[in-house]
């Protein structure tokens, strides 16, 4: 039967690509095989596959970039990736599935300081992200980028990732049962992330305002956070005010270093 998006003679191949994948199942190297197969279906300029697991740092399983060294890379395995919409949709507890980050940023993604001063770097025009969940709390991700010269993933591009995303899923479950324990940390009591993320402005905001700023963290508009919230942008914009006021902050940027701080006296960096 054909499968969207994918020429006949293209298909025939790909049938192929999955019998080495599941040759590669119990192999380390599973990872690498995987973005090279998907890299033949869908032509890009970077692809990740990373594990988000409770709160914590991901785990990067295999990275397919020129600039996998780079400041901005290294910044977000340190930091930065607290503000990735990624990592945001798996922590909301997104459904397995493709998806275009366009569709799971927040509304003002462009102007946040993790647009600005991190993904910007990469040069990338568009990204699909595959969300897989070998186990409860564990999170098997592909991020798949394009830069302006190969320009946006097309319809048929998605179609075919979405046609094939349950063979994929399998085969990545199958992988995770057999090497997840080489890849995770001891795991911590809710991790000092989400720790932070509980407790950043305690004391010094109401709960709203704290609310609102991890809100304001992310790059969520005003109107995105009244929508989220449920309440007026008037109201937004007076708690906006007073949680500037309070932390003697005027921008997200001066609001995240803020963060940082707080999350350094939990655990270090």
């Amino acid at each position: 039967m054909p499968v969207p998006g994918i020429e006949s003679a293209a298909f025939i191949g790909w049938q192929q690509e999955v019998a080495e994948l599941i040759d590669h199942i119990r192999q380390p190297g599973f990872p690498r095989r995987l973005a090279q197969v998907l890299g033949r279906l869908v032509h890009c300029d970077t692809m990740l596959v990373a594990v988000f697991r409770e709160q914590e740092r991901p785990i990067v399983l295999f990275s397919e970039s020129e600039d996998e060294r780079s400041p901005a890379m290294q910044r977000y395995l340190s930091e930065a990736y607290m503000l990735d919409p990624v990592f945001n949709a798996v922590g909301r507890g997104i459904r397995p599935g493709v998806q275009r980050l366009s569709d799971i940023a927040p509304d003002c993604f462009e102007q946040s300081d993790y647009y600005r001063n991190c993904y910007r770097e990469f040069n990338l025009c568009d990204e699909v992200d595959l969300f897989v969940y070998p186990e409860p709390g564990t999170a098997f991700t592909v991020s798949i980028g394009r830069g302006p010269e190969l320009g946006s993933v097309t319809r048929a591009e998605r179609q075919a990732l979405q046609a094939l995303f349950p063979i994929v899923e399998a085969l990545v479950k199958q992988f995770w049962l057999v090497h997840s324990a080489s890849y995770l940390r001891q795991p911590r009591a809710g991790g000092p992330l989400a720790r932070a993320l509980d407790s950043f402005g305690c004391g010094v905001l109401t709960a709203r305002e704290q609310q609102i700023a991890g809100l304001v963290l992310r790059g969520f508009s005003t109107d995105a956070i009244a929508a989220e919230l449920h309440i007026s942008t008037g109201t937004v914009k007076v708690h906006r005010r007073n949680m500037h006021a309070r932390f003697n902050t005027s921008t997200q940027s001066e609001l995240f270093a803020r963060f940082l701080d707080h999350l350094a006296t939990l655990a270090p960096l």
